[in-house]
């Protein structure tokens, strides 16, 4: 059985939103297992207008930017097998949001935690149409936390 019940968290991301999106944040964890990772988001402060919506990514480079109300220099997403999208390890599962509060877990055998540390979480505007290459038209960065060790 695979429990993480009163365990820390080997990597964590604490999520800020961009200018538009003051009140938006939360924290992104990372639990290693056996095979790979349990991944933990909770995000407040999403925007209401929109439920399926908000998937977060890794991306290679951690210099973020505020500009204009956007993310900036976040790089492309980690994608250490050079696979097409959706596939990328930094393509993530979607979050669901309900009034503007998301929560989801889920497990991942793309990755273990300390492959991410150092790298950027992503929260974007729109839903991935899981087609469009790169990113799945996902739409403006509209949050953002780098991945630290615990």
């Amino acid at each position: 059985m695979l429990s993480i019940t009163n365990t820390m968290p080997e990597a964590y991301a604490k999520i800020k939103g961009n200018k538009k999106y003051p009140n938006l944040k939360g924290t992104v964890s990372f639990y290693g297992v056996h095979g790979g990772t349990i991944v933990v988001a909770e995000v407040t402060g999403l925007p209401e207008i929109v439920h399926f919506m908000d998937f977060i990514y890794m991306k290679e480079k951690i210099v973020l930017e505020q500009k204009q109300n956007h993310l900036q220099n976040a790089g492309t997403h980690y994608n250490p097998k050079n696979t097409q999208h959706p596939n990328h390890a930094g393509d993530l599962q979607p979050l669901l949001a309900n009034h503007g509060t998301a929560f989801g877990a889920f497990y991942t055998d793309r990755f273990y935690p300390e492959d991410v540390i150092g790298r950027t979480v992503i929260v974007h505007e729109n839903a991935d149409d899981f087609r469009t290459q790169p990113s799945g038209n996902s739409g403006a960065m509209i949050a953002c936390g780098k991945i630290v060790r615990e």
